[in-house]
């Protein structure tokens, strides 16, 4: 059994398994760096470790001394939530080898499904659809070049290695492939030490798809249905909902399926998504994340299974505690990931301190953060402040729900994409369901819609700063007074 976790990263995703694993009665450390030194999650954790200096180098991607606090502080697993170490194969290796359980796949398994060419080779031979491209690894630009001619453009140039978008390129002739190689090469490579690429006929309008799986160590699989990531800029998803309004019954039995497929044929143990790129009816597997999700609530609140709970007893070496046809769909659920940036301003990172913080709640409603007033968000890592989903019965009312619950959201000090997440959830498109990748640069009325939407809310923001700082200086004041009463006290006063 497993009594103590350490959990290998930061935020709100530490937090979220540090409350996993309270509920099942398991103890908790974190690790964090100079930058996480006030983090919520540290305070949160059982016990609490010093990591190393603020860049990621020196912290959440140092294996070696992650292992060595691991050892010191007695945590029979790691949890490497999403991001940083968690599918770096050699990571879940230095814990296997140390006897320490890492709570996800196997090394080999991270290791032939994070290689996107691997894992695409690997659809083929079990006949799963996979979006026309390079059998290998490209070597050099003009050989890209050539290839990129047969496919016919626009083309897609991706790393082998890591996810999230990072280093993801697109080219529509010759002159853009030679840069977009050498580009995507050198982004590879400082972020995941392989500079490795393939290259994708790049579809034109897709909805990104992916499929929740869990297995565990006896050979079951089951899938937990879709979830629909198509609104996304350069590559990164900022709103994700399950069901998808473009997936009929029949077609989620298929893909479901295919993605149970991919798993049992590699030995598949935990959590994953299998994702997919979906357009004109027909589906493509593009690449599967070996690790927990960030968009993993919405899956859990329209089934009621806690995915991460899960996750750990299948590293207990437990059973799955359902099975496929205990699988339902209950209403529909919304994610909208709330960032410290400015999205009228290509959503470059605003980092800073929160001066005043105010989640929404009420019925349907879940926040997971790691914040709170007076946190200063650190320029390190990624912005991401919380998740915020909204439950409905149907998609309706939960587009309904999510634009009340960011009505609620206050947030004070740092710029957010709060005002986007407005003009999506009232976007006529969007609220049909008219979705794909493309959303963002397709909707030309988006900005203006932003800047109506911050100008009309901008004297209410005023005003909440003004009565955040009317606290925070009567807060000031009455400590002062009270230490003051303390230290003219007579000698022998008793205290009130």
């Amino acid at each position: 059994m497993i009594n103590k976790v350490l959990i290998a990263n930061r935020g709100e995703i530490a937090i979220r398994v540090m409350r996993a694993c309270r509920e099942l009665g398991i103890s908790t450390v974190a690790v964090y760096s100079e930058a996480d030194k006030e983090a919520l999650f540290a305070r949160y954790a059982d016990e609490a470790y010093y990591l190393g200096g603020a860049p990621a180098s020196e912290s959440y991607l140092n294996i070696k001394k992650i292992i060595d606090i691991a050892k010191e502080s007695g945590a029979q697993a790691i949890h490497p939530g999403y991001g940083f170490l968690a599918e770096n194969p050699n990571f879940a290796y230095a814990c296997e080898v140390e006897g320490i359980k890492f709570i996800g796949p196997s090394s080999k398994v991270i290791e032939l499904m994070g290689n996107k060419v691997a894992a695409r080779n690997h659809m083929k031979q079990i006949q799963v659809p996979i979006i026309p491209g390079t059998d290998g690894n490209i070597v050099d630009t003009d050989q890209a070049v050539t290839l990129a001619n047969q496919l016919g453009y626009p083309v897609l140039i991706k790393p082998t290695a890591g996810g999230g978008g990072i280093g993801m390129m697109t080219a529509s002739n010759d002159e853009e492939l030679r840069i977009a190689v050498e580009n995507a090469r050198k982004i590879a490579f400082n972020t995941f030490g392989d500079g490795s690429l393939y290259i994708e006929k790049y579809l034109t309008h897709p909805r990104h798809i992916e499929i929740q799986i869990l297995g565990d160590s006896f050979g079951n699989v089951v899938h937990l249905n879709e979830r629909e990531c198509s609104i996304q800029r350069r590559h990164q998803k900022l709103i994700e909902e399950s069901p998808s309004p473009a997936i009929t019954p029949e077609l989620r039995a298929e893909m479901g399926a295919a993605a149970v497929r991919i798993a049992r044929s590699v030995g598949y143990e935990g959590p994953g998504t299998m994702e997919f790129l979906f357009q004109d009816g027909k589906y493509y597997f593009v690449e599967a994340n070996t690790r927990i999700q960030v968009e993993h609530p919405v899956t859990e609140m329209i089934t009621g299974i806690d995915i991460v709970k899960e996750q750990i007893r299948i590293a207990m070496g437990l059973p799955l505690s359902f099975k496929q046809e205990d699988v339902k769909i209950n209403g529909w659920a919304i994610e909208c990931r709330i960032n410290a940036e400015d999205p009228l301003n290509n959503f470059v990172p605003c980092p800073g301190k929160l001066s005043g913080y105010r989640s929404p709640g009420g019925i349907g409603i879940r926040v997971d953060s790691g914040v709170y007033t007076r946190y200063v968000i650190p320029p390190f890592y990624d912005p991401m402040i919380s998740k915020l989903v909204a439950w409905g019965r149907d998609r309706n009312e939960a587009i309904i729900r999510m634009r009340r619950a960011l009505y609620e959201y206050i947030i004070v000090g740092v710029k957010t994409n709060i005002p986007f997440h407005k003009a999506v959830m009232e976007n006529p498109r969007f609220v049909a369901g008219d979705l794909s990748t493309r959303f963002i640069d397709r909707e030309n009325t988006l900005l203006d819609d932003m800047k109506k939407i911050m100008a009309r809310e901008k004297p209410l923001e005023e005003k909440l700063s003004q009565i955040f700082e009317a606290r925070k200086k009567a807060a000031a004041i009455a400590a002062a007074t009270a230490l003051t009463q303390m230290r003219v006290r007579p000698p022998g006063t008793p205290e009130e």
